[in-house]
């Protein structure tokens, strides 16, 4: 839908544990032109990115089960594959801009999507 002439804008991986707020933070990304990998959690993320170089953003929710949340895992991206550009998410916490790896974006849940489309966690 957001893709012209089938171009990929690049890859993205979305790591998110709650299935249902992955599937519309996949949709979300893909209609924005970007082709998607998911992933649950941070372990699978990074699983992911040591086999991977074509990903060029993560975008992760910061409270995820695990060996880390997602801004444990936003700082591991920015130290071992510091070209990738990084998208935090939360309906919960909001990270003060100190807190946030070098050129990371934070974006608060409930996503807003053109004013009118909203996903709750809960």
């Amino acid at each position: 839908m957001g893709k012209e002439l089938g171009r990929s804008k690049g890859l993205v991986l979305v790591v998110e544990d709650e299935p249902l707020v992955r599937m519309f933070a996949v949709d979300f990304v893909e209609d924005a032109g970007f082709d998607v990998l998911e992933a649950a959690d941070a372990n699978q993320a990074v699983a992911i990115l040591e086999a991977r170089t074509d990903i060029r953003i993560v975008f992760t929710d910061v409270d995820m089960p695990g060996s880390m949340d997602g801004m444990k895992l936003a700082r591991a991206v920015r130290d071992r594959w510091p070209p990738i550009e990084i998208i935090i998410v939360s309906g919960h916490k909001r990270p003060v801009d100190d807190d946030l790896p070098a050129r990371a974006v934070f974006f608060p849940k409930p996503y807003d999507v053109d004013g009118h489309c909203k996903v709750n966690r809960h």
